[in-house]
């Protein structure tokens, strides 16, 4: 991950300042995190859907990967509802 440039999609910068997640918490989250979705067929580039926690808060963040630039496109970044997500956060409540 070190080696991939990290950009921010202006998306994802508002939701940050709304929600109050910083750089910082994204970032961890994409060293720590897991996978929790995979959308192979977004374009331009394959997306997942990463699962971290920054102390006790659970994060979700969208971000596509350039590989032949080695850049990670941060798309969107959230606090999930426990209203539409299991307990774990892993997995959407049916």
């Amino acid at each position: 991950m070190s080696a991939y440039q990290i950009i921010y999609q202006r998306h994802a910068v508002e939701r940050m300042a709304q929600r109050g997640i910083r750089e910082e918490d994204i970032e961890h989250v994409l060293l720590t995190g897991e996978t929790i979705e995979v959308y192979s067929h977004d374009t331009p580039y394959p997306s997942e859907l990463l699962l971290g926690w920054r102390d006790t808060r659970p994060l979700h963040i969208v971000v596509a990967t350039d590989r032949a630039n080695q850049r990670k496109i941060v798309i969107t970044v959230y606090v999930p509802d426990p209203n539409k997500w299991e307990a774990d956060f892993k997995r959407r409540k049916p």
